[in-house]
């Protein structure tokens, strides 16, 4: 019997070549958090990329979970982990209200640990919450996903930072446009691997485009170490401060969340749908490389939404191809000028390539919709209000100004909240009453209709 897609093992250089693609496609969301957190504390040059680095090496160490799994952890899915973009308002308030700033990743590795290992203990409940996930919930999840993911592409195309004088120029939008024009050419008129790796192909081609303009930049390689080791507890022994451990218990609420969303969504592009064991042992790997990740000097961990888009668009279900870029992801953290060269792709050019991959999302959302029964008021209902309340965040930022800082990190997070709000309604409408006799009549099992395994996990709460 042949091997299901998600456990086939590819050619060395097809694996290498793919797994580096989803490195490239994920690269810039994991060195954000710690640039940002870092910059915060006042780092200096040589503590900032020491932090970055070993923020790769813990995401590779994570992939790893995630992707070959040990016992009962790890989904076994092509699922790329890394440091969450969820926690850098909390880790910033932490630094914020902590006098001595040497403090500040003491206090917020140790708040990581505590809230590593309370999701851990905590995943067999979690994981319940698929019974909640049918296709029109899972549908609106995946949409959302893509959506949330699009501004970050934009941003990526306007260039590096927005304080910065070319923000917005038309040579970085230009970049971009060239960028996604030659992702779409390979896609187009090549076959078989190219095909495959057309993304890496435009990031590699928008990046020797992007020389005579001066946006690539080569100082960060002339610059790295060849070889360093994340040192464990390099910034000091972890602290435990009551107030930064809730605020980062709320972070990983939010992050499992996600994270359950991800791997529903990712279950079904690679046709494996997450059930509960499943579901439990992903969110397993993502508490459990949260509670190692301080240990190395990282942050908390957490799938990566925008490697879906690449699973989705390449066909390549392999999940030993992301572990081949989980093991790119540590030894970038065990080299630091091979770090650089990934950090050398100018932020335009990563932007053109994030529309493909984003929108990608997105798509696949659409897909799970179409198959959602959507000629039913209920389910369109769902829908509407489900996007809407999960795209306000973008759409609005300053939407929850006024609301505590605990409850924005829940509340910013339109993934988190379009969750939510699906969810509960798909409950009221189509499990309460009237509406559960309803959605008795006419749900796909008993139409008859196919559909997948976590459908037939959330037919009846």
């Amino acid at each position: 019997m042949a091997d299901h897609p998600v456990d086939e093992k590819l050619p060395a250089l097809k694996m290498a070549t793919t797994g580096l693609q989803h490195v490239a496609a994920m690269y810039a969301g994991v060195v954000a958090p710690p640039l940002i957190v870092g910059a915060a504390i006042g780092l200096s040059a040589a503590e900032l990329t020491f932090l970055t680095g070993a923020c790769l090496f813990t995401a590779g160490l994570a992939t790893f979970l995630q992707t070959l799994g040990i016992w009962k952890i790890g989904a076994r899915l092509p699922f790329v982990n890394g440091v969450t973009f969820a926690g850098v308002a909390p880790m910033t308030a932490i630094v914020a209200s902590t006098e001595d700033k040497s403090d500040a990743l003491p206090i917020i590795f140790g708040a990581v640990i505590v809230a590593g290992l309370l999701g851990f203990l905590a995943a067999p409940v979690f994981c319940k919450a698929i019974r909640f996930f049918p296709p029109v919930v899972t549908g609106t999840v995946i949409t959302l996903i893509g959506i949330s993911l699009l501004p970050v592409a934009f941003g990526w195309a306007q260039g590096a930072s927005p304080t910065a004088d070319d923000f917005g120029s038309p040579t970085n939008l230009g970049l971009a446009a060239i960028t996604l024009v030659i992702v779409l050419l390979l896609r187009r008129f090549t076959r078989g691997f190219v095909k495959q790796i057309a993304v890496l192909l435009g990031l590699v081609a928008g990046t020797l485009i992007a020389i005579p303009f001066g946006v690539t930049d080569f100082g960060p390689v002339a610059d790295a170490d060849v070889v360093g080791f994340p040192t464990p507890f390099h910034f000091g022994a972890p602290q435990f401060q009551l107030a930064a451990i809730l605020s980062m218990c709320v972070v990983m609420v939010v992050s499992m969340t996600e994270s359950t969303a991800d791997m529903l969504a990712l279950g079904e592009i690679v046709d494996r749908p997450a059930d509960e064991k499943t579901i439990a042992a992903g969110l397993r790997a993502d508490t459990l490389g949260s509670a190692v990740s301080p240990l190395f000097n990282g942050f908390m961990c957490s799938a990566f939404a925008q490697n879906i888009g690449l699973v989705a668009m390449t066909k390549i279900r392999s999940r030993y191809v992301v572990a081949a870029g989980g093991g790119f992801l540590v030894l970038m953290g065990l080299c630091p000028m091979a770090a650089s060269l990934i950090a050398v792709v100018p932020r335009p050019v990563l932007g053109g390539a994030g529309v493909v991959l984003f929108g990608s999302v997105a798509a696949s959302g659409i897909q799970t919709l179409v198959r959602a029964g959507l000629e039913k008021d209920n389910n369109v209902l769902i829908v509407a209000v489900s996007l809407a309340v999960g795209i306000i965040p973008i759409a609005a930022p300053e939407f929850y100004h006024s609301f505590p800082e605990n409850a924005k990190i829940i509340l910013d997070s339109g993934i988190s909240t379009g969750c939510v709000a699906a969810v509960l309604l798909n409950l009221v409408f189509n499990h309460i009453g009237k509406g559960r006799e309803a959605a008795d009549v006419t749900h796909p099992m008993e139409a008859g209709e196919e559909i997948s395994g976590a459908s037939r996990a959330t037919a009846t709460p």
